[in-house]
């Protein structure tokens, strides 16, 4: 097809923006510029899905490609999907228009301004799932530091600014090596097209080097222990719409990142230091696991247990297995539907208390019980039960961690069982018990919006909890081409 529907993809919540920019309300008040962002967001969601449904299963190659001169020839606009995208794409404008809606009940001043941020942003998170050159992916990449630093330094909570500049320094410097990484593999290669660099290869000599450079971006971003300090602080102070995207999309650009380039480019550099990615990610898994049971705070809790869920994302790309690489592409997928439904929750019951300690809550299940029923789907998703998307992935990570390493794989294991007791008993404690505080019998149950947004993420969890074939075939082949690629790489080393 001659439309160029990938560059529509990201050309559209940024022209919405424009739209949002020239309104001369920010009046949260003001219900048209809610329904342009809305409006625009939903157009590009079901853009996606078209671009889903006419992506070809059976093909490894990259599609629906647009190749265009930019930057005096050195560097072109180059993006396209593949199987591993299109879903991280999905994802990205399927959660956008959830936290649109959501605002409606959390954001009480320069509600245009936070829109515009949104919309900016989802523009900016396309852009790095699609983008085929590395200088591309590289200012997508960064790019959207500067809408989340906004959205936590204006909207967020009290201690916002310092925790608006720590996200910020943390990631944007761990992503100078990666910078300075991109302008070494052009003048080694020629060339910053993915594309060519994977027909080309990068030679050995320098591949440890570049490796480290670019995980030293991917582990903060991801987060990895132990730069993964700046996460809970990001999340308790953001607004629920942040706290959503930062958890269900930003998260999960640094996982595509190692599988995209840190497998596909530096092949012997990711043989190598595997090991140190078992270790990080189990210390991850157990560590985070054990703080998340202390916290007092359930966006802290739920925070920690991102980094632990991220944990087995990193464990499962470095097993170079079909079933570890899968289930931590669908790992990715069911995290940010479980974080972003489990953000919100907390945020349902904040609104009406002002409060996050989990102490002030107890016995709610008889005042609101909708809210307590979709908060236990998301409880029971996020801890893995059978019948929601959340075991899929871990199970299939667990599967290809036992082929490559028992050890670490038995290790890894008990971090089911630690995320099935913090998750447990944060709901127990919010849930059940007895009802001591009595200003919760106040509380109202679901609004219209609430219920629509829950109900819009529990159908996914489930849906593809049962059913996770068309996950598994969009994926296959380009996972496939991945490995046999890396094993070739290896073989010609």
């Amino acid at each position: 097809m001659n439309f160029p529907i990938i560059s529509a993809l990201i050309l559209l919540p940024a022209i919405g923006s424009l739209f949002l920019f020239f309104s001369r309300s920010n009046n949260e008040k003001n219900t048209t510029i809610k329904y342009v962002a809305l409006f625009t967001s939903l157009v590009n969601f079901l853009l996606s899905i078209y671009l889903w449904l006419l992506f070809d299963q059976v093909s490894s190659e990259f599609q629906f490609v647009e190749d265009r001169e930019w930057l005096a020839g050195f560097v072109n606009y180059k993006v396209g999907i593949d199987g591993i995208s299109i879903l991280f794409i999905i994802l990205t404008t399927f959660i956008t228009p959830l936290c649109i809606i959501s605002v409606n009940n959390t954001i009480k001043i320069r509600l245009r301004d936070f829109l515009i941020a949104i919309l900016i942003m989802e523009s900016f998170m396309i852009g790095v799932f699609c983008s085929l050159d590395l200088v591309v992916f590289y200012l997508f990449f960064e790019a959207g530091l500067i809408p989340m630093f906004l959205i936590v330094g204006i909207w967020g909570g009290t201690r916002r600014i310092y925790s608006a500049f720590k996200f910020f320094l943390y990631t944007l410097l761990g992503s100078v090596l990666m910078l300075v990484a991109i302008i070494s593999i052009y003048w080694i290669s020629g060339t910053t097209d993915v594309v060519k660099l994977y027909e080309l290869g990068i030679d050995a000599k320098y591949q440890n080097l570049l490796w480290l450079a670019f995980f030293s971006s991917f582990a903060v971003k991801t987060p990895m222990w132990p730069v993964h300090t700046w996460l809970p602080d990001a999340h308790v102070e953001a607004p629920t719409a942040g706290s959503v995207l930062l958890a269900a999309i930003l998260l999960k650009m640094a996982g595509y990142g190692f599988i995209r380039f840190s497998l596909g480019l530096f092949p012997i550099a990711s043989e190598l230091f595997t090991p140190l990615i078992y270790v990080l990610s189990v210390i991850a898994i157990i560590f985070t696991s054990l703080i998340a049971l202390m916290q007092e705070d359930m966006k802290k809790l739920i925070a920690y247990s991102s980094v632990a869920h991220m944990g087995f994302v990193t464990l499962g790309i470095f097993t170079i297995q079909q079933q570890g690489i899968e289930g931590s592409i669908i790992q990715m997928i069911s995290h940010g539907l479980v974080s972003a439904a489990l953000f919100l929750c907390v945020g349902v019951v904040y609104d009406r208390m002002h409060s996050r300690l989990i102490t002030t809550y107890g016995g709610i299940v008889t005042i609101i019980p909708k809210y307590s029923v979709l908060f236990m789907i998301f409880a029971l998703a996020s801890l893995g039960l059978p019948g929601t998307s959340g075991f899929i992935g871990e199970f299939l990570i667990l599967m290809g961690a036992f082929k490559d390493n028992f050890l670490v794989a038995v290790v890894a294991s008990l971090g089911v069982i630690l995320g099935a007791a913090y998750i447990l008993w944060l709901y127990k404690r919010v849930v059940f018990g007895e009802l001591v505080n009595k200003d919760l019998e106040k509380m109202k149950d679901l609004n219209r919006s609430e219920y629509f947004i829950l109900i819009s993420l529990a159908i996914p969890i489930i849906f593809f909890g049962f059913y996770p074939e068309p996950l598994f075939n969009t994926i296959e082949v380009s996972v496939n081409n991945l490995i046999s690629m890396y094993n070739l790489n290896l073989i010609n080393k």
